[in-house]
């Protein structure tokens, strides 16, 4: 239930606000202040999903409330209450981050319009932060060994830069999850983050994808697209398996990099994009070089930052910790508790040869969940697990 403060020095405002939110709505929570230390007080002790606050108060005027708020909960949305003397002020606060103020006498219509919307403004900012941590977990680094704290370190440095990046390393390492580090501590972080596979879109489709086609450009082409790159304007496009690009593609993708600018299949329009660029691989871009296979300059222009993701066999003591990771992922998925391993269990998947790298393990977790006992022994690990 929506519970809302009312900050206000004047007995009868107070009265008069919470019997109109009260007659609007039974499930308003409806507390008061009657100046701005104790509600600031209150503010600091407890939860509220709106507040609504006089200007002109004794011992804190609302302006210094709001201001020590906005610091504190930023979250929570204001509603200044304005004599006629006070109405500059009170458009003056909305620059501080008030979400908008209503005059005295409060007109009815116009006080519960703007109670609806601030409430509803405050549900969409609590459920954009649960996303953005959702997406966040979705993508966490997990690991403490060397290797690992080297990439974080390389992360911090070149994420605020638009620095080109090419992440190289085997299949199931998480490369993926470098980009997407790379794109939620960058100044990017609130624009579209646009994957392309490269290896998954055949060779005589793949310019259509990045960069779009007009109408009639080839036999399916019944009208206008944009392409991935247009998608990703002010944000980042994630090239993964860019060796498996063909060199066509390849050729238009230079021109992007070094113009800044796209054209359509079919057009001769040139659209101009903003875009940082990450790149991912697991060949060996040197060898697919000096075989013909991949463009020189367009390496050159996508290596800035290299980053090169280990094998899990090269970072071994980081298991423990993954095992960990997987298994409370998988029982949020299945909505069951987490399974205890043994430590005898964790020191057997050390040992074990992973080809497949963390994609691998993050599998056999899942089995050893769903078929091992109680807690994962060793026996269950090498039952269920067995290479």
């Amino acid at each position: 239930m929506p519970k809302i403060l009312i900050i206000e020095d004047e007995a009868a405002i107070r009265r008069v606000l919470t019997k109109i939110l009260a007659e609007e709505n039974d499930t308003y929570i409806v507390e008061e202040a009657e100046d701005g230390q104790q509600g600031l007080e209150k503010i600091k002790n407890d939860d509220y999903d709106l507040v609504l606050c006089d200007i002109k108060m004794p011992k804190l005027d609302g302006v210094e409330v709001l201001e020590t708020v906005k610091k504190l909960k930023p979250e929570i949305p204001f509603v200044m209450i304005s004599g006629h003397g006070d109405l500059e002020t009170a458009i003056n606060t909305m620059r501080l981050g008030a979400f908008d103020y209503i005059s005295k006498p409060p007109d009815l219509n116009r006080l519960l319009n703007t109670v609806r919307n601030a409430l509803d403004r405050k549900t969409l900012v609590v459920e954009n932060k649960m996303l953005k941590k959702k997406v966040s977990k979705n993508y966490q680094m997990v690991g403490e060994s060397e290797p690992i704290n080297h990439i974080k370190s390389i992360i911090e440095k070149v994420a605020p830069t638009d620095a080109r990046v090419l992440i190289t390393g085997p299949n199931g390492t998480g490369k993926e999850l470098v980009a997407h580090w790379l794109h939620e501590k960058s100044e990017r972080a609130s624009a579209p983050f646009i994957e392309v596979n490269c290896a998954a879109i055949p060779s005589e489709l793949i310019e259509s994808e990045l960069f779009g086609h007009v109408k009639g450009a080839f036999t399916s082409a019944v009208k206008d697209r944009a392409g991935k790159f247009e998608a990703a304007d002010k944000g980042t496009i994630f090239l993964d398996e860019i060796g498996d690009m063909s060199l066509p593609a390849q050729a238009k993708v230079l021109r992007a990099l070094q113009e800044n600018m796209i054209q359509r299949v079919g057009a001769e329009k040139d659209i101009r994009v903003d875009v940082r660029v990450i790149a991912a691989t697991n060949k060996d871009l040197k060898k697919e070089i000096a075989e013909g296979r991949f463009r020189e300059d367009l390496y050159h222009r996508l290596a800035v930052i290299l980053i090169k993701v280990p094998a899990l066999n090269d970072r071994r003591d980081d298991i423990p910790l993954l095992v960990s990771h997987f298994a409370e992922k998988i029982a949020g998925e299945q909505g069951t508790a987490p399974k205890r391993f043994s430590e005898e269990a964790i020191n057997l998947l050390k040992e074990y040869d992973w080809t497949g790298n963390i994609r691998e393990l993050r599998n056999v977790v899942e089995r050893l969940i769903i078929l091992g006992g109680a807690e994962i022994s060793e026996s269950d690990v090498r039952l269920f697990a067995s290479k």
